[in-house]
């Protein structure tokens, strides 16, 4: 995997019923590099990761991920492409039902051709490398919230894929579970070169962890690194970093 434009979304058209959600969209995510999805609510940044993954289609435009048109691609086609990507759900979407190995071990059941000797060794590798261990038989209702983080993102990795996606992965944590969260997906980022992308409200967040930004607007689409898109003086950019930063002194975070 190269240090080009691995996924790019290309003049993009996407409709909801009568709801416009984009227009004319075009952004690109590097390869091995952590992206983050930023912008104000019901812009669709989700959607985008939902197009990456072939969950929905868009009505005009392309969406290419290593070489192909998701957006074109027959099923079969599309369960090729979806081998490369993993998938931390907004709020971890743990199976309540099912223990925390089950829930990590469901990947590779699914996945097939492997004994269960080989998925156990597997769970607990990945279940260890994120800081989750000696957790097996507990419910997701039965762990901390940051804990639940970690094993949905076992889960999402632990077939080692080229690109993870991430909808929102810190909403509803504390600041100390939040760098924790970060600083788990900085080192795997480091550690595999995994392609990451990242959807996010958090701008600190954002500030601390990100390669490649982009930042969601009403109107259109703005790209680059965090330090370029906090200074762009685009009247739309300023104003969505201003409310953020005035938002966050009246927290008292600052």
């Amino acid at each position: 995997m190269g240090s080009g434009s691995y996924i790019a979304l290309e003049n993009i058209r996407m409709a909801y019923g009568g709801r416009r959600v984009f227009d004319a969209l075009s952004c690109r995510f590097p390869g091995g590099k952590i992206s983050v999805i930023l912008g104000g609510s019901g812009l669709g940044k989700s959607t985008i990761l939902r197009l990456i993954g072939g969950l929905v289609r868009p009505q005009g435009g392309r969406v290419v991920v290593d070489g192909e048109d998701v957006s074109r691609l027959s099923p079969r086609g599309l369960k090729t492409v979806r081998r490369k990507l993993g998938m931390m759900f907004q709020g971890g979407a743990l199976l309540d039902s099912y223990t925390v190995f089950d829930n990590v071990a469901l990947p590779l059941r699914e996945q097939g051709g492997l004994s269960e000797k080989a998925i156990a060794e597997a769970v607990h590798e990945i279940l260890k490398a994120v800081g989750v261990s000696d957790a097996d038989d507990l419910l997701p209702g039965e762990i901390s919230g940051g804990m639940l983080r970690r094993v949905a993102l076992a889960r999402a990795i632990i077939r080692k894929p080229d690109v993870l996606l991430c909808d929102e992965p810190f909403s509803g944590l504390d600041p100390v579970a939040i760098r924790r969260i970060e600083a788990l997906l900085v080192q795997i980022n480091r550690r595999l070169g995994m392609t990451m992308i990242v959807v996010s409200h958090d701008i600190h967040s954002m500030m601390r962890m990100a390669d490649h930004v982009v930042l969601v607007l009403a109107s259109h689409v703005l790209e680059g690194s965090p330090g370029q898109l906090r200074q762009n003086e685009d009247a739309e950019a300023v104003e969505f970093f201003s409310d953020d930063l005035e938002c966050y002194q009246k927290q008292g975070a600052v």
